[in-house]
């Protein structure tokens, strides 16, 4: 690794190094292909297996466990950062190359805003809700409170399906429309929202999404 540095190891070599110096059940290597395996050959589905998952895997011990979902969770947080740099927002494909890499691998719902200044720019990422979505859960207070506090000019929700399928439900739609009339009576409207999952990205569309090209000049 010193020599050649972290994009000159291959995948296997890399999970051998999170493993360290093996044991009884094999070398590092062998644990590691059986780490890989797991995932199918993935390391994108490798993010998403638990700890308890990877426990159960011959010679991986709850300290192997414990790096390799600590290295999947730094490389998810080394992507999000990239929301700081004032990225200005024009359409879906934007918000999912923002938070696609987040919100991917997880195995539970996660509701966001992005918070927007007039040029569309991201002020911030507010984390809403974790867990199932329910729009008897998520009040517009909770979403807008930030907002207000931000002065921020527009937002779009953002949610993941961790089945992988981002078609849109009958809650999601409902959602949206409560938190885009709250949006209108508070003048801090909703441009977007948009479902990621693993097989793609769906916007649901407010009404607003138009603005999202014409108010950028202002």
């Amino acid at each position: 690794m010193r020599a050649l540095g972290g994009r000159g190891l291959t995948d296997r070599e890399l999970v051998a190094a999170l493993v360290g110096s093996g044991g009884r059940s094999g070398s590092a290597s062998v644990i590691a292909d059986r780490v890989l395996e797991a995932a199918g050959g993935s390391l994108r589905q490798l993010a998403r297996l638990s700890p308890a998952h990877l426990e159960r895997i011959p010679g991986v011990g709850m300290a192997t466990a414990a790096r390799i979902v600590v290295a999947a969770e730094l490389g998810r947080r080394a992507e999000a950062e990239r929301l700081e740099a004032g990225v200005a927002i024009q359409g879906p494909a934007d918000v999912e190359r923002l938070l696609g890499p987040l919100l991917r691998p997880l195995l539970q719902e996660e509701f966001h805003a992005l918070l927007l200044d007039r040029r569309h720019r991201v002020i911030r990422d507010v984390l809403v809700t974790r867990g199932l979505l329910d729009a008897s859960l998520i009040h517009p207070r909770e979403v807008f409170r930030e907002a207000v506090l931000e002065r921020a000019a527009a937002l779009i929700l953002v949610h993941n399906h961790p089945s992988g399928d981002p078609t849109p439900s009958p809650e999601d739609r409902a959602v949206t429309a409560t938190l885009s009339a709250a949006g209108q009576a508070l003048g801090i409207p909703v441009l977007d929202h948009v479902v990621i999952a693993e097989r793609g990205y769906r916007s649901l569309g407010t009404g607003n999404a138009g603005r999202l090209t014409a108010d950028r000049a202002v």
